[in-house]
């Protein structure tokens, strides 16, 4: 299959409107070179009046192999439940309708969680034991994401070498995106983990996250997204208050594990990162009280709150003019967030960067065997325009180590490599093609 220009059955592949790179030799990229011309053209994807950037559970992988932690997998749920075939065959018949491919644990509690409203409503005693079953399964599955988070805490605490490498990775990859010029709007991150990773490289490095919940103490689900923003006035000048820089809107689009029900409203527990299983904040009824809603259907988006005006956040915020969505370890196997961003796509001046990953060999020099995540990327981008999307897929263009060091433009917070390279262009050192900041702009406003 070809499009685009592109010979899909490569393992690396760059796109950008003015370099095309597929090749499964990795020796035959030059990342210096391309540094010069993929760089800039990032530079100035990022100053775009809107930029968006939606993380799935790839970043949540490459962090956690780069410091040497096994990530929380997605395997099967398995129910030995007398419904549990019925819930597997369901799963795997609603993964293929919504453009999935194959079945994992998300679409397992998915369909659990339907079925145990529907035996409720036949008042059929059997939801009890699956309910009960589920719970421990998704208490099990909650456990395991905050031993993930536990086991790279305790690689930092120790000084371990590659979890100090995967955590200033992180950190640099989020201040890539969240140190935008003060005259831009905010960053808006959406992501589908449910784990804390994002939030934790934010409050490293200084990032203030605005999300929907208000308090400090016992933090509420806000039912309505107020534009609140972080200001300051500057010394000596009255009435002119300025943004405050390294300020990011974040949206938890399948909820999180430290989001618990109480009553009816939504609160955001004081689950510590990493959190031991004894943690008195680890809710006992899972099922009833923790905020976790795995993958889109049409039920959902209408019947769970807060999903919808989860979901009516990420749409208001992409699709406008001049908007730019960059997905990183994303899968698309979502149906919902994939409708969305076509809808985005259907505005002429708005532009789709896809960073993934997707391992499609098995091993080297055997047959190419395409992902489940290549094809629904494939399958996405079939019809659109080529001018409106940048690529940058396989092991090489998606490595967390080559994004940070070739890729990415430079935090603009970084004043002084600013400050630098506006002395060499003064002198006019700068090398010609050479890469931009993501601040160069900002003089330009």
């Amino acid at each position: 299959m070809e499009f685009f220009g592109i010979d899909w059955s490569e393992k690396h592949i760059l796109k950008t409107n003015t370099t095309l790179v597929c090749t499964s030799e990795i020796e035959k990229i030059n990342a210096e070179e391309l540094k010069k011309e993929v760089e800039p053209w990032l530079s100035a994807i990022f100053q775009s009046e809107h930029l968006s950037l939606l993380i799935g559970t790839g970043l949540t992988s490459a962090v956690s192999f780069t410091a040497g932690v096994v990530p929380q997998e997605m395997s099967r749920l398995a129910l030995d439940n007398g419904l549990s075939e019925k819930i597997k065959s369901k799963a795997d018949e609603t993964a293929v309708k919504m453009n999935r491919g194959e079945a994992n644990i998300e679409d397992d509690i998915r369909i659990a969680l339907e079925l145990i409203n529907g035996l409720k409503i036949l008042d059929d005693e059997r939801y009890t034991d699956l309910e009960s079953e589920l719970d421990t399964k998704l208490l099990a599955f909650i456990k395991a994401i905050l031993k993930t988070e536990r086991d790279f805490v305790n690689k930092l605490k120790a000084d371990d070498q590659k979890g100090i490498l995967a955590f200033n990775l992180l950190k640099s990859f989020i201040l890539s995106f969240t140190s935008r010029a003060a005259s831009r709007e905010r960053l808006n991150l959406f992501t589908t983990n449910y784990d804390r990773f994002i939030e934790l490289a934010c409050d490293e490095t200084g990032v203030l996250l605005l999300d929907r919940f208000k308090g400090k103490i016992q933090p509420i689900f806000r039912n309505t997204r107020l534009e609140l923003d972080y200001h300051y006035n500057p010394p000596g000048i009255r009435g002119e208050p300025r943004y405050v820089e390294g300020v990011a809107r974040i949206t938890k689009l399948h909820g999180s594990i430290d989001w618990k029900f109480t009553g009816d409203k939504i609160i955001k527990s004081l689950l510590p990162f990493g959190a031991a299983d004894t943690h008195p904040e680890i809710p006992q009824n899972v099922t009833e009280q923790v905020v976790i809603y795995p993958n889109s259907s049409k039920d959902i988006e209408t019947a769970f709150y807060p999903y919808a005006e989860l979901f009516r956040d990420f749409s208001s915020a992409i699709c406008q003019p001049n908007s730019v969505i960059i997905t990183y370890g994303y899968g698309f196997g979502d149906s919902h967030i994939n409708r969305v961003i076509e809808d985005m796509l259907t505005i002429p001046s708005t532009h789709l960067v896809v960073i993934a990953w997707d391992r499609n060999y098995a091993n080297e020099g055997e047959p190419v065997n395409f992902g489940s995540s290549r094809e629904r990327i494939i399958k996405f981008l079939e019809n659109k325009n080529s001018a409106q999307c940048t690529l940058l897929m396989g092991e090489h263009f998606a490595d967390l180590k080559n994004l940070v060091e070739f890729y990415l433009p430079k935090s603009a917070i970084d004043r002084l490599t600013v400050k630098m390279q506006k002395l060499k262009d003064n002198r006019g050192d700068r090398n010609k093609g050479e890469g931009n900041s993501a601040n160069d702009n900002k003089g330009e406003e």
